[in-house]
């Protein structure tokens, strides 16, 4: 028999029959919580939760996307969007494989690099994005983008800052007076 991957079995479950695993070591912090927000209210749900089928309780337990999952839960306008359906990928395994592939889920999304984030955010400056619908929809905070500004090194993008008065040490100033 051909293997085919569970994502091309993706069913619409109603939340209320998901229920989060126990041993999930991932967390999310309140900035990336909110981006994840975004993401769903802008893109819809684009991945499935992944999940194994309890039959003995008829309920799915996540193996991954506990934060999407939650997402649902938090937020009434995607509840009511979604019509309290997620869209689940069922895995058949094992406890500890489940436990394994939790862990291989999590690790395997990786980190972002710098300079490729600086140069996003250079063309997105170029583009006429303001730093405001940057830190908007990718979920930045200002002196993130600035950091990300400075990397590229292009005074162009720091054309319309508006800087303060440096200071000067004291014996600067009174050499001045």
């Amino acid at each position: 028999m051909e293997y085919k991957s569970p994502v091309y079995h993706v069913i619409a479950v109603p939340i209320d029959r998901v229920k989060p695993n126990t041993y999930n070591p991932n967390t999310v912090a309140p900035p990336e919580m909110r981006l994840l927000y975004e993401s769903i209210k802008a893109d819809g749900y684009t991945m499935p939760i992944v999940c194994y089928y309890n039959q003995a309780a008829e309920n799915y337990i996540i193996v991954d996307g506990f934060h999407r999952y939650r997402i649902m839960l938090e937020h009434p306008d995607i509840y009511e969007r979604e019509k309290g359906m997620l869209p689940v990928s069922v895995i058949n395994k094992p406890i500890d494989q489940r436990m394994a592939s939790t862990i291989r889920h999590n690790r395997a999304r990786g980190s972002h690099d710098v300079d490729l984030m600086s140069n996003i955010v250079k063309e997105l400056h170029e583009l006429g994005r303001s730093d405001a619908w940057i830190s908007k929809h990718l979920g930045m905070d200002r002196d993130e983008i600035l950091r990300l500004k400075q990397i590229t090194g292009l005074a162009a993008l720091f054309k319309d800052v508006k800087f303060g008065k440096a200071w000067r040490p004291a014996d600067v100033a009174e050499e001045a007076e």
